[in-house]
C-alpha cells in the first residue's frame, strides 16, 4: 500500500494534521493502535449504565478558543459545546469559595468579597487580555517563531508593555497574584489554574499559564462537548472521512521506515505502508526517537537530549456515578463545572514542595469536574457524572490497595465541603498512573501534559533544544504530538504545525526548505 502521508496516532493533533493534509488534496491514512480513535479525547460508560465519563480530557477552553480548530468548522460536523451555569469555583479549607463566571461582573463581585479593590483589578486584567487576545492565541499555538502574531502584539502593546508581557512569561504565579490583587480569592484563582500544569506557585513560568486559563475561563468558559469529549473526536473523524481521509484502528506502528535519511513509510504487524510525501507522528517524542527509528539514523546529541526529556507529574483519577448532584455547603461550587478544593494559596506551595521531594502530598490539591452540571446528557436526570484528579510524584508504586486508600482520603475531603457526598456514590472507578498509561500509552506514567510545562522545556527547548518546529532530523518525518511545541492541551496546535511543515517541505519551494532544515539540524546536532 502507498499513500501520500501516514499519520501515526489519532489523538486530536493527529486528526487535525490529517484534516489539513486532506484539505490540501493529499491521500492520507491515519493508523491508530487502539480499538477506537481519539487518544486522550474519548468518552465511555465506565461506572453505571447511563453515566458517560470522559476518560481523560474533559473541559476544553483551549479548544473553544483555538484558531486552529476554528478553521476546521467542526460545528458543521456535529460538534456542540455545553456550559455549566458558572465556570470554576475554588473552595478554600474554611469553606469560603471564589468563582469565575462568564459574566465578568459576577467574577469581579466574587473576588471583591475577599478584597474590595480586586473587582476593578480583575476587570482591568480581562480588558488587557481582550486587547491582545487574537494575536496572543496565534502566537502561542502557531509555529515558532510567531512572526505575524508577534508583530501584531508589538504594534498593539508598544515596546514597554511588550517587555512587561514578556516578563509575565517568566514569572511565578504567586508573585503575579501578589502584584495584581490584594485578596486570597483572585490570587488562588490564578494559582489554582496554573496547577492544571505541573508548575507550582513559585516556579518560573507558572504565571502565564494561570493567567491565561483564568482569562480563557472568563472569555469562553470551560466548555464541554455535548454528549462527551468523544464528540470532538467524532467531529474530526467525520470531517476527515467525508473528505477522503482514512482511519484504521488496531494498527500499531512499530517502526518508521527510512532510506537515505528520509522517512518513506511505516511498518505495522501486518505489512509496510509507503508514504510518498510525509510521515507525521502523533506520539510522544521519546517513543518516536527511542522506539520507532533505528538509532543509527539519529545524532548522538539528539539521543542524549531526548534521554533527558522531562515528564510532568503522574496523575490519579476517580470517576463517579452519583445519585444526586454534589451537596456542597457553599453556593458557588453548586453552579460550577470545574471545582478546585483541598488547599488555599499557601497549601498549593506545600503541595508543590511535596511533589518536588517525591512525596504524596499530605493535603492534596484536587481538581473536580461536575459533568452533568456542564452537560445534562451525561447522566440521568437528577444525578451527576463527576470525576476528580490530583497530581502525585512520578515513579511511585500504586497497587490497588493504595489507590483505594487514596480514593477514601480524597472522598473524605470532598465530604467535608459537601456533607453526605459519600452517600451519593452509586459507582466508582479509580485509575492510577499505570492504568492511565495502559488506556493511552501516550500518558506515560500518568503524565497528562505530554512533558513538563517548565520554561526549560518550552519553545526552542521542546522536546529538546532545537528549532521548536515539527521538522525532525529525518527528512519528511514530522513530530505532531503534544511533546512538540506548543505542548499539552486540546487545541490542535502541534498537529497543525506538523501538517503545515509537511506541506512546506513538499511545496514549490520544498527543495530549498528541506535544504535549510537539513543545515539547521546539522548545526544543532554536530
Amino acid at each position: 500500500m502507498a499513500v501520500d502521508a501516514v499519520v501515526v496516532g489519532s489523538g486530536p493533533n493527529g486528526l487535525v494534521a490529517a484534516n489539513i493534509l486532506t484539505d490540501a488534496g493529499w491521500d492520507v491514512l491515519v493508523l491508530e493502535a487502539a480499538a477506537v480513535p481519539g487518544g486522550a479525547v474519548r468518552t465511555a460508560e465506565l461506572t453505571v449504565p447511563g453515566f458517560r465519563h470522559d476518560l481523560f480530557s474533559a473541559f476544553h477552553p483551549l479548544a473553544t478558543a483555538s484558531p486552529v480548530l476554528a478553521e476546521l468548522d467542526l460545528a458543521q460536523w456535529g460538534l456542540r459545546w455545553s456550559h455549566a451555569p458558572a465556570v470554576l469555583a475554588h473552595v478554600l479549607p474554611d469553606d469560603r469559595a471564589v468563582l469565575i463566571d462568564r459574566d465578568v461582573e459576577r467574577t469581579a463581585e466574587s473576588v471583591a468579597q475577599f478584597a474590595p479593590r480586586d473587582g476593578d483589578a480583575w476587570r482591568a486584567q480581562y480588558d488587557r487580555y481582550l486587547h491582545v487576545r487574537d494575536d496572543l492565541l496565534a502566537a502561542l499555538l502557531r509555529p515558532f517563531p510567531p512572526v505575524r502574531a508577534g508583530l501584531g502584539l508589538a504594534r498593539t502593546l508598544g515596546v514597554g508593555d511588550a517587555l512587561r508581557a514578556t516578563r509575565l512569561v517568566t514569572m511565578p504565579v504567586r508573585r503575579l497574584g501578589e502584584e495584581l490583587f490584594d485578596g486570597e480569592g483572585a490570587r488562588v484563582l490564578l494559582a489554582g489554574n496554573a496547577m492544571h500544569t505541573d508548575l507550582g506557585p513559585n516556579q518560573a513560568g507558572s504565571a502565564v499559564f494561570g493567567w491565561l486559563l483564568a482569562m480563557l475561563g472568563q472569555d469562553v468558559g470551560f466548555p464541554v462537548p455535548q454528549g462527551g469529549a468523544g464528540a470532538l473526536t467524532d467531529a474530526l473523524v467525520a470531517r476527515l472521512t467525508a473528505r477522503g481521509g482514512r482511519i484504521e484502528c488496531d494498527r500499531r506502528v512499530t517502526k518508521v521506515l527510512t532510506a537515505r535519511g528520509r522517512a518513506v513509510g511505516v511498518r505495522t504487524a501486518d505489512h509496510d505502508i509507503r508514504a510518498a510525501r510525509a510521515v507525521l507522528a502523533d506520539v510522544p517524542a521519546t517513543a518516536l526517537y527511542l522506539d520507532m527509528i533505528d538509532q543509527d539514523q539519529l545524532p548522538t546529541t539528539l539521543l542524549a537530549d531526548i534521554g533527558k526529556f522531562d515528564w510532568d507529574d503522574s496523575t490519579i483519577k476517580i470517576d463517579w456515578a452519583l445519585s444526586t448532584p454534589i451537596p456542597w455547603t457553599a453556593e458557588q461550587p453548586r453552579r460550577a463545572g470545574t471545582v478546585h478544593l483541598g488547599v488555599d494559596s499557601d497549601g498549593l506551595v506545600a503541595v508543590d514542595a511535596d511533589l518536588g521531594r517525591g512525596r504524596e502530598p499530605g493535603n492534596p490539591f484536587l481538581l473536580l469536574g461536575q459533568m452533568t452540571t456542564a452537560d445534562a446528557t451525561r447522566s440521568p436526570k437528577g444525578t451527576e457524572s463527576a470525576w476528580l484528579y490530583s497530581h502525585v510524584p512520578r515513579g511511585g508504586d500504586w497497587p490497588r490497595e493504595r489507590l483505594e486508600q487514596w480514593a477514601a482520603k480524597v472522598e473524605a475531603i470532598v465530604d467535608r465541603h459537601a456533607p453526605g457526598f459519600r452517600d451519593t456514590i452509586a459507582g466508582r472507578v479509580v485509575s492510577g498512573p499505570a492504568d492511565l498509561q495502559r488506556s493511552n500509552p501516550s500518558l506515560v506514567d500518568g503524565a497528562i501534559n505530554a512533558g513538563t510545562a517548565g520554561i526549560h522545556q518550552q519553545l526552542v527547548f521542546r522536546p529538546t533544544p532545537g528549532l521548536s518546529r515539527a521538522d525532525t532530523v529525518v527528512e519528511r518525518l514530522f513530530l505532531a504530538g503534544a511533546s512538540a511545541h506548543p505542548g499539552g492541551g486540546v487545541h490542535g496546535g502541534a498537529g497543525a504545525n506538523a501538517a503545515k511543515a509537511a506541506l512546506a517541505a513538499n511545496g514549490w519551494y520544498g527543495p530549498a526548505y528541506r535544504s535549510v532544515m537539513r543545515g539547521l539540524h546539522r548545526a544543532l546536532h554536530r
